[in-house]
């Protein structure tokens, strides 16, 4: 019997230290399950979660808009505190824009560089700002996208599409003409096969303006000039120098007839996996390093000119009204008049 009440008293002081040391801070080795979060429950800001996110570009290493997104994400990182793990992938590794957008509208952990012209797409009306001649600059862009038209087409695009805008605040500078002829007045675009980006605001407008537009991937631009498949592009100089345009065009003509905006999109389920904290991190931080950025973008394009300019590319700067005048029909054409002057009343830009 006095055994049975020593092995008794032994196995209740066990039990008591075990329950003791399951509530006590500092027992390394015995931990309490962490509470489920049900369907539906938005994460929590300390859940102890590290967030992937891969941001996908078709532009090159060296490009701006890659070294761009590469200060945002560094930022990202930092100001996460490692909770969002934030990398850049150039040059398409993770595929075309069109691919990498599916992505994210499935859910993948991706966010993709795009344009207007191919949110467009989805909200027609957000193609205006890729529209020939629309706007004079980066700062009248950016007023665009604080405007209540604007964000109703966020909104549609998140509803509707399930695409999230964190920021439309990149630009990456005016478009010109790279040829192997001068081009001064829209006769001179005739016949000349140019490629542009295969959207129908794009192709519109170059056609216009005179020329035959090609569809085609950036990729393939270079050669394509080299075989006479092309006889040029229109593109800006923060890609065209780092693309080596220069080595198979002797001119640049300077007719600025589109304003590269550029936006950091992602697929709405994942943004909304995301603690509340760090969506406000992410969409904030965008948006701050995107309007920075946006400031350095023309210092940029002036070096690059000057260094197409020694590597021996002849600069044209030709009356940019007649071009103008060649696209103006199309606003009425693809039903953009009436959003244009709409746009301009907002942002107090008289046409």
């Amino acid at each position: 019997m006095r055994k049975r009440k020593v092995l008794a008293g032994v196995l209740a002081g066990v039990m008591t230290m075990l329950c003791a040391c399951s509530g006590m801070p500092g027992m390394g080795n015995v931990q309490q399950a962490a509470p489920e979060t049900k369907e539906g429950e938005e994460a929590s800001a300390d859940d102890g979660k590290v967030y992937e996110l891969k941001i996908s570009t078709s532009q090159t290493e060296q490009s701006l808009i890659t070294r761009n997104y590469q200060k945002l994400a560094d930022e990202l990182n930092a100001r996460s505190n490692g909770r969002l793990k934030v990398t850049v992938f150039p040059a398409g590794q993770l595929g075309s824009d069109e691919d990498v957008l599916e992505q994210a509208i499935q859910g993948a952990n991706v966010a993709v560089n795009t344009d207007a012209s191919r949110m467009g797409q989805y909200v027609k009306d957000f193609s205006i700002l890729m529209m020939g001649y629309f706007a004079d600059d980066y700062d009248e862009c950016f007023q665009v996208t604080q405007t209540d038209t604007f964000k109703g087409w966020c909104d549609s695009l998140s509803k509707d599409h399930g695409i999230k805008i964190l920021s439309f605040a990149f630009y990456d500078g005016p478009r010109q003409f790279m040829t192997n002829k001068p081009i001064q007045s829209p006769e001179d675009l005739k016949g000349l096969r140019i490629r542009t980006i295969g959207q129908e605001v794009c192709t519109e407008t170059i056609q216009a303006m005179g020329a035959t537009p090609i569809s085609m991937s950036w990729g393939e631009v270079y050669n394509g000039i080299q075989s006479k498949a092309l006889e040029g592009c229109e593109v800006q100089n923060t890609s065209s120098y780092p693309s080596r345009i220069y080595e198979v065009c002797k001119y640049q003509s300077k007719t600025g007839h589109f304003q590269l905006m550029q936006g950091l999109v992602c697929g709405q389920g994942w943004f909304e996996s995301l603690p509340e904290d760090l969506q406000k991190l992410l969409e904030d931080t965008a948006n701050e390093i995107g309007k920075a950025t946006a400031a350095d973008v023309m210092n940029e394009v002036a070096e690059a000119e000057k260094k197409m300019v020694e590597a021996g590319l002849e600069i044209y700067e030709p009356d940019v009204e007649p071009f103008k005048a060649a696209v103006d029909p199309i606003y009425e054409k693809l039903g953009y008049s009436e959003l244009r002057e709409q746009l301009y009343k907002e942002i107090g830009k008289t046409n």
